[in-house]
C-alpha cells in the first residue's frame, strides 16, 4: 500500500473516532468521496490498526443507528425554515387575511 493513502487511512480513521464523526463528515473535511472514506474504514483500516478499526466501526455503527433520527431532524428543520421565510414573505397569509378571505375579489 502507499504511504499517502496508508496516512489517508489513518489521519481520517482518527478523525471519526475523535469526533464521532460521520462518514460524510469526514469525506467532506479531507477532500475524498464518502466511498472512499468507506473503503478505506471497512477494508484498509482493520489490516493497518485493528484496535482503531474496532473503534471507527463502533461509531460508524451508532451513526448508522442514528441516521433516521438525523434525517427527521433535518426534515424538520427545512419545513420550519420554509415556513419562517413564507410568513416573513407574506404576512397576510399568517394572519388570514388574504384577498380571498377579505371578499375583495
Amino acid at each position: 500500500m502507499k504511504d499517502y493513502i496508508e496516512e489517508r487511512v489513518l489521519t481520517i480513521a482518527a478523525y471519526i473516532s475523535e469526533n464521532s464523526a460521520t462518514v460524510r463528515e469526514a469525506a467532506k473535511r479531507y477532500g475524498v468521496s464518502k466511498s472512499t472514506v468507506h473503503k478505506d474504514m471497512v477494508s484498509l483500516l482493520p489490516k493497518l490498526n485493528p484496535s482503531l478499526a474496532r473503534d471507527v466501526r463502533r461509531v460508524l455503527d451508532v451513526n448508522k443507528q442514528e441516521r433516521h433520527i438525523r434525517g427527521g431532524m433535518a426534515t424538520r428543520e427545512k419545513y420550519l425554515l420554509v415556513t419562517h421565510h413564507t410568513r416573513a414573505a407574506h404576512p397576510a397569509a399568517e394572519r388570514g387575511t388574504s384577498s380571498k378571505n377579505r371578499g375583495d375579489i
